[in-house]
């Protein structure tokens, strides 16, 4: 196979930008980036040779051993091949996905197995999960830079995320489910509203609100859901003079009859369920409850949880799109009530 000098120089350049003594990044991970980056985008071509070893370390001031590593990575990674006697040249880029989660709970699992149905079988899904925190989520997004061909992200609120995600290309990059710190309209997103809509559904069921002789809402010390929601209750409430508490500490919780229960969190669903089955209440009968986030098991549990939720199933689809057509989506997955005889 014939490669021209034109196409070997303008490797070491793509090359020699990223090695960079300033950059923070391990030297062989700035090689695996480089390359990777070159491979998928078109700027390296399949079966371009690439730099010898030997090469490498003159040109770009490291180590053998490091341009060694690096290249040993990137044929892990599918990427480059070596034929013995004639170096290592570039391989056809693999299809690869980052998906990067907060955790891995019930209606998560229904994302994730929409998405994953959605894609073709020869693209390959890598997940990880962040837990709200911060520094494993900007490991998590340095670590994966480079090596994929599309990065679907799920936000939180933090102020270091949009400055975090600025490492990974636009045209690369979703970001899901949360429509937080980032400003730039050029960077795809899928989300849910957890304001307005939740003011909205509320709005459609507010006669069967009205039965109860007060509305709380746990919002308990370990969530993370967004606050907004609280915002959005208060006044919905409010608007339709309707009594209320927000209650932020799970300790607390204590089933009333005649009382209706907003809970954002699974965990203090079972708490409820629990003080029910003690008091021999039934709910729906003597106590409401209205639970965020549809799992398929809530249909089921007590003749039938009501829930508000958006649609994860199509939160995943509307993901793998993005990943399979590449242009830059805008999309809000609505937020429904599904009424059953909890409320």
């Amino acid at each position: 196979m014939h490669h021209t000098t034109a196409q070997h120089s303008y490797t070491m350049e793509i090359i020699k930008k990223i090695v960079d003594s300033q950059a923070q990044n391990l030297k062989y991970r700035q090689i695996v980036e480089a390359i990777s980056t070159g491979i998928n985008d078109g700027s390296i071509k399949v079966g371009e040779l690439l730099p010898s070893v030997n090469q490498m370390s003159s040109k770009c001031g490291v180590s053998r051993d490091t341009v060694y590593k690096a290249y040993t990575q990137l044929k892990k990674l599918g990427l480059i091949d070596s034929v013995p006697t004639r170096g290592y040249f570039a391989a056809k880029p693999e299809s690869k996905v980052f998906l990067l989660l907060d955790t891995f709970k019930a209606y998560k699992e229904v994302l994730y197995h929409s998405f994953r149905k959605a894609l073709p079988q020869d693209i390959s899904l890598d997940i990880r999960f962040h837990h709200y925190n911060i520094n494993v989520f900007e490991n998590a997004v340095k670590e994966s830079i480079g090596r994929y061909t599309k990065y679907v992200i799920m936000n939180f609120d933090n102020r270091r995320i949009e400055k975090i995600i600025k490492k990974i290309p636009k045209e690369k990059l979703l970001l899901i489910d949360w429509n937080i710190h980032c400003r730039e309209n050029s960077v795809s997103r899928v989300y849910q509203n957890f304001g307005k809509s939740v003011y909205q559904e509320l709005e459609k069921y507010v006669e069967n609100i009205k039965k109860y002789k007060k509305f709380i809402f746990l919002y308990p010390e370990f969530t993370d859901h967004p606050k907004e929601t609280v915002e959005y209750f208060e006044k919905f409430c409010k608007a339709y003079k309707i009594d209320f508490q927000v209650l932020k500490d799970s300790k607390k919780l204590n089933v009333n009859s005649g009382e209706l229960y907003f809970l954002v969190s699974d965990r203090t669903l079972a708490m409820f369920l629990d003080q029910c089955a003690a008091k021999k209440f039934t709910p729906g009968v003597d106590a409401g409850v209205i639970s965020y986030n549809e799992t398929p098991m809530k249909k089921y549990v007590e003749n039938g949880i009501t829930v508000i939720s958006t649609d994860f199933d199509e939160m995943g689809k509307k993901a793998a799109e993005f990943v399979l057509i590449g242009q830059n989506i805008n999309i809000q997955i609505p937020t429904k009530i599904i009424l059953r005889n909890s409320l």
